[in-house]
């Protein structure tokens, strides 16, 4: 494969990756706009905005599973042709019910999706040093496709219906399988001997597990943790996934094999990855309920504002590769998290007269930047040493701690925020409880690798 074929092939996976996350971000901002057309209650609002993010969290794993079993382009296309059909319907629905169907659909055309993108990443990249620094660039191809869909659905939908913004995953589902029959490479081999079973009992207690409990977390947006609502949920979740755990450690082709979480490049990688998508969904949600709730800006203008946000990422973003292939995944990592403690430090002043220029925008910027060094970074760490064979595994498991980040962080901070009797002090304390957050990162990394020398990330970018 020529270097110019292998740069369309990856932008092309890039680009349907990040429209994965974009798919998520793209009903936020006209969520109103949808309740209105639709007469929706706070509970189907509710349900509306997890159609798409349960199925697909819930199913990553086993996407993982079904791409090593099956080969990630064979399933890559399977979840395209499921993602761009459920997208068009979407965009057609003519009741609330059918649009929860198809973003129900959505999810689980992603989770096929994005383990097998980067099992076909990984024959498309054999070299280890080159899929390293593939994977730099994949850490950040994410968190653009949730700042660009918060930011366009802002902008676009301000003039046109929420509907035409199912054009973008189902333009780029189209530009996906066009490229899978003739971009796409094919898998190398046909041998079947180091494919996994399907482990079914496990994928159920995992899908099921991950969705309660993501369910539940949620749920603590509108209600209180001793609501039934919320602990039914998380009880159920929390045991269903310890089954999980106890099972896997029993069956022969374990859908999550014991010790896999447990490296400590993988375990740190995933924390980043964890970490960084809190961080691009907490300041997403929070500023944009300051600026227009308290603030009074249009969702317009409220979109404008996080356009420094969004540029920072993407010129971070390019940048990044580079740092991790010189100074080591570590060290990028780390850096990525003390800049993040800086960021939600300079956002904890926040109070009802904040001016945006000189209080909103130095802390934005600073994030923007820290999420781009950590998903970089993490996502180097995140796939080190994995055999090729359970690729769809790390893309899985890598993908998995992506979406839990937002819920579980969501949940935890916003709790904190609910501590305050005011709204913005509030705020300000959800932003200093993650600046801490980071902090802790940052130094268990550090304690955790104090006595190992940067060989297995910077080895994978040179």
């Amino acid at each position: 494969m020529t270097n110019d074929k292998s740069r369309v092939s990856f932008t092309i996976l890039a680009l349907v990756q990040s429209t994965l996350i974009f798919t998520i971000a793209l009903i936020m901002i006209p969520m109103p706009k949808i309740a209105n057309d639709f007469a929706l209650s706070s509970s189907q609002l509710l349900l509306l905005q997890v159609a798409y993010g349960l199925p697909f969290s819930g199913l990553l794993l086993f996407g993982g599973r079904l791409a090593d079993r099956y080969r990630g382009l064979r399933m890559f296309v399977i979840g395209l042709i499921v993602f761009g059909a459920s997208s068009l319907f979407a965009a057609f629905s003519p009741s609330f019910e059918i649009l929860v169907s198809m973003r129900f659909l959505q999810g689980i055309g992603g989770a096929l999706i994005a383990p097998a993108a980067m099992a076909v990443l990984r024959v498309l990249f054999p070299d280890p040093a080159a899929f390293g620094r593939a994977m730099a660039i994949w850490g950040g191809v994410s968190v653009l496709g949730s700042i660009v869909g918060f930011v366009a659905s802002g902008i676009l939908t301000t003039w046109i219906s929420w509907r035409w913004m199912f054009g973008v995953p189902i333009l780029v589902a189209i530009i996906g399988l066009a490229a899978a029959r003739w971009l796409l490479p094919a898998d190398r081999s046909e041998n079947t001997s180091n494919r996994p079973g399907l482990d079914p009992l496990g994928a159920i207690l995992a899908t099921l597990g991950i969705v309660f409990t993501s369910y539940g977390l949620i749920a603590v947006e509108d209600h209180s943790w001793t609501s039934a609502v919320v602990w039914g949920p998380l009880v159920a979740g929390l045991v269903l996934l310890a089954s999980f755990l106890l099972v896997e450690n029993k069956v022969r082709d374990a859908l999550l094999p014991p010790g896999f979480l447990l490296d400590r490049y993988r375990s740190i990688g995933l924390l980043g990855m964890l970490l960084a998508a809190a961080t691009s969904a907490l300041i997403q949600f929070v500023l944009s309920l300051y600026l227009q709730q308290i603030r009074n800006w249009s969702p317009f203008s409220t979109a404008i504002g996080f356009l420094p946000f969004a540029v920072t990422l993407i010129a971070t973003n390019l940048a990044a590769p580079a740092l991790v292939g010189r100074f080591g995944a570590r060290m990028v990592t780390i850096a990525g998290f003390i800049l993040a403690a800086v960021g939600w430090g300079l956002l904890a002043g926040i109070d009802h007269d904040t001016a945006y220029a000189s209080g909103l925008l130095p802390g934005q910027i600073i994030l923007g930047a820290s999420i781009s060094l950590i998903f970089s970074g993490a996502a180097v760490l995140s796939t080190v040493n994995v055999p090729e064979h359970q690729t769809g595994l790390a893309g899985g498991v890598m993908n998995t701690a992506m979406e839990l980040g937002p819920t579980v962080g969501l949940a935890i901070l916003m709790s904190v925020a609910s501590i305050q009797a005011e709204v913005v002090r509030g705020y300000a304390s959800a932003f200093g409880t993650a600046g801490v957050f980071f902090v802790v990162a940052a130094v268990i990394t550090i304690v955790l690798f104090r006595r190992s020398p940067v060989v297995a990330e910077k080895s994978a970018n040179s």
